[in-house]
């Protein structure tokens, strides 16, 4: 019963860990990176289509991303959507593709950012401590109609804890790792 619950909480805050990955993936820095482009939709044949659904997405050099459309006629759709996004990037349609110069980040832009990574990180450890709470009034609930011993509730909520403790951890790594990647100039 209590390994169940422990399987249940560590895969609601794994799914915490790897929502802030995503988020991370879509915050621009000094190097290329497809993920950033990951939210735009392109209308394409009279609905709103993911970018990647109607290009391929490539990094050739590592401030520069080149999106190459299957149909051609999109060319002006994708580059009015990179446009609209407003992630500070311009793109410059080519023959059949469209050329996305990624520049450099400006200091201040450098805070903002770092600022911001911590901001969705402290979101994410709000989300594992919720995820804490509810196991442990799960495992509070368990002992007091005695389908637990008090033995094994205290140990519960002392694995509850640990896990907690440890993917408190991998959030603040990957803080730490994204805002290095923030800084390189």
């Amino acid at each position: 019963m209590l390994e169940k619950l422990y399987s249940d909480y560590r895969a609601r805050m794994t799914r915490a860990l790897e929502l802030l990955e995503a988020e991370f993936a879509r915050i621009r820095t000094a190097r290329a990176n497809p993920a950033i482009l990951d939210g735009i939709k392109v209308g394409a044949y009279d609905t709103l289509t993911p970018l990647k659904q109607v290009a391929s997405i490539s990094v050739p050099e590592p401030r520069q991303i080149v999106v190459q459309p299957w149909d051609r006629a999109l060319l002006p759709e994708i580059e009015k959507a990179i446009l609209k996004a407003e992630l500070g990037l311009t793109p410059r349609v080519e023959a059949n593709l469209v050329r996305i110069p990624i520049p450099a980040l400006t200091e201040e832009r450098r805070r903002e950012l770092s600022r911001l990574c911590a901001k969705l990180t402290e979101d994410a450890r709000v989300a594992v401590r919720n995820v804490r709470r509810d196991a442990n009034e799960q495992v509070k609930k368990l002992e007091k109609e005695k389908k637990v011993s008090e033995d094994d509730a205290k140990k519960a909520q002392k694995k509850v804890q640990e896990m907690t403790d440890e993917f408190i951890r991998k959030l603040d790594e990957l803080l730490r790792k994204k805002e290095a990647e923030i800084m390189e100039k």
